[in-house]
């Protein structure tokens, strides 16, 4: 990573829209600006936690090491998001690792401003708590679907999230183009299962892709792929 003076414009991240306007100036003078390239890492898992992260442009994914050899990703970031905050126990290591998924700007921020910033901005603090709370009500609910889940039903899962987070674009396809081996860590499964279960998906007219881009032709059979399943064990 390298500083940039591309900075933030303090009105997008999750810090500043829940910060009291007064307190703005002080995170201008506090924070640092770095440029990610595509495929950087941001920090590792393991790696001492000196900072919080926000998304200013890019995205990023969130991931942990499963099974030794493979990487599971936990959730993706999009300019606003927070990254770093995982990291903010008593044992103060991160976690997670995260790596830019194209050229992205970061705002960064140390722990000691993070801390004043807590205790100054009671909104920001309550805010941080309730995303606290989805985070864990998401994990638990990821970690449940790993479980009980059949490896189709994950992937018209994952297919779906994607769309939900990332849009579509003029074409119609999701608004993000990922690597086959990043979407297969994504749903939780091998390649190889990503790519026999996506080829059923084609076929069957659910689902289009050209190269890395992915088109929902039948949402609702997608859909109703997961809620059979999830009817299974709710």
């Amino acid at each position: 990573m390298k500083e940039t003076k591309d900075a933030c414009n303090l009105n997008n991240c999750f810090l500043c829209t829940n910060s009291v306007k007064d307190w703005l100036p002080a995170i201008s003078t506090h924070k640092k600006n770095f440029a990610v390239k595509k495929g950087e890492s941001i920090f590792k898992e393991g790696d001492p936690v000196k900072g919080i992260y926000f998304v200013y442009t890019g995205k990023v994914k969130v991931h942990k090491r499963w099974n030794n050899d493979k990487e599971l990703i936990i959730r993706f970031a999009k300019p606003g998001d927070i990254l770093g905050h995982m990291g903010l126990g008593n044992n103060p290591v991160y976690p997670v690792a995260t790596t830019a998924l194209e050229p992205t700007t970061l705002c960064y921020i140390d722990l000691a401003f993070f801390e004043s910033t807590l205790n100054v901005n009671h909104k920001f603090t309550y805010a941080l708590m309730k995303f606290f709370a989805d985070e864990l009500q998401k994990s638990e609910q990821r970690m449940r679907n790993l479980v009980h889940m059949p490896v189709k039903e994950r992937i018209a899962l994952a297919m779906l999230n994607l769309k939900k987070m990332f849009g579509v674009d003029a074409a119609g396809a999701i608004n993000m183009e990922l690597t086959r081996q990043d979407l297969s860590s994504y749903a939780a499964v091998s390649y190889e299962t990503w790519f026999k279960v996506t080829q059923d998906f084609i076929q069957e007219k659910m689902i289009a892709v050209t190269g890395k881009s992915i088109t929902l032709q039948n949402e609702a059979v997608l859909q109703k792929l997961v809620d059979d399943a999830n009817g299974g064990f709710e």
